[in-house]
């Protein structure tokens, strides 16, 4: 089966037409909104990307990872040091961004999986991790260490470098978004994705009918690792800066983790819904917080959300809608 046959497999045409809908008004939506609309919608696509790259892992493969800062973290340091000493630019330096976070998903899913860690105890395992490397980036002089790593403003624009304005980002964000979906749909129509649902559901089982259980785990968490990585290598040149505790911290971890719960765990469009509900709603809650004299209300918003949708739409809020409105994808 081609890849365009599996990507089209079982997909209703009016949603075929919903989506090449949804992509033509992303192509022209800079030339509509504002600076500031457009600062949002590219939050969303960020928020949509990562929560795909999280979704592998945790939606597919049904393994809880609460430290992915860790491999967004090291995507951004390893191409925007890169980038600073040897003027190495990000399109070369993602790949080493991504071969180092996978070379790390590696070591952590090795020791958990190895051991039989799962559930909760995977989970502290992967925060420990994340934990010490951002302590160890802290006193890491060619990265900047505790005083944070910068990089160059003043320069010309240069797409082949990263450098532009909110334009160049936001298309680069869009790529990615739309490309994590597309590679998530093939994954699901392979034979690796059926693997990995299987071990979601029962890994004992998957193994007792000879499926390697350990080898899938491991691919599932390189590839997670390694997709998350290119969303921190375009982080660090959107921002144009670096430091080891929001790189790695854990709320970046929690911010990745929350666009699937909220969307829908183990769904294409999960993550994206999740992103829309969180970035739209948190930007209204910071307005409303910015007006009343309330810091750290987007936060607090977070919470409640999560919060809400564990107690009475623990599916998230995509298959919710999907059955309302008669869509066909459901958790898989």
């Amino acid at each position: 089966m081609t890849i365009l046959r599996r990507l089209v497999h079982g997909v209703a045409p009016r949603v075929l037409w919903m989506l090449v809908g949804l992509l033509a008004l992303l192509l022209v939506a800079p030339a509509v909104l504002d600076t500031y609309g457009l600062s949002v919608l590219i939050l969303i696509l960020y928020f949509a990307y990562v929560g795909q790259a999280w979704n592998i892992m945790m939606g597919f493969a049904g393994q809880l990872s609460l430290g992915h800062a860790l491999y967004a973290g090291l995507g951004g340091y390893v191409a925007a040091g890169l980038f600073t000493h040897y003027g190495i630019g990000p399109w070369a330096g993602a790949f080493a961004a991504a071969a180092a976070a996978a070379l790390a998903g590696a070591i952590v899913g090795y020791l958990g999986f190895r051991f039989s860690l799962a559930g909760v105890y995977f989970a502290l395992l992967t925060i420990a991790f994340g934990e010490f490397t951002r302590i160890a980036f802290d006193h890491l002089d060619w990265f900047g260490a505790s005083g944070g790593l910068f990089l160059k403003v003043d320069v010309a624009p240069n797409p082949f470098d990263l450098r532009g304005g909110p334009l160049l980002f936001y298309y680069v964000i869009l790529a990615l978004a739309a490309g994590a979906f597309l590679l998530c749909r093939l994954l699901l129509e392979s034979r690796l994705g059926r693997y990995w649902l299987a071990i979601r559901e029962d890994a004992e089982a998957a193994q007792a009918v000879g499926v390697p259980v350990l080898r899938y785990k491991m691919l599932a968490i390189t590839v997670s690792a390694a997709l998350t990585s290119l969303a921190g290598v375009w982080n660090a040149f959107y921002y144009n800066n670096l430091f080891p505790e929001t790189a790695f911290g854990m709320s970046r971890s929690i911010e990745i983790t929350l666009a699937p719960i909220i969307g829908g765990l183990g769904t294409l469009f999960g993550p994206v819904v999740g992103a829309v509900v969180l970035t739209g709603l948190g930007e209204v809650f910071t307005s409303v917080g910015d007006t009343l004299g309330i810091p750290g209300i987007k936060q607090i918003f977070y919470g409640i959300a999560l919060l809400v949708i564990v107690m009475y739409r623990p599916a998230g809020v995509w298959p919710w809608l999907a059955a309302r409105f008669g869509a066909t994808e459901r958790r898989q």
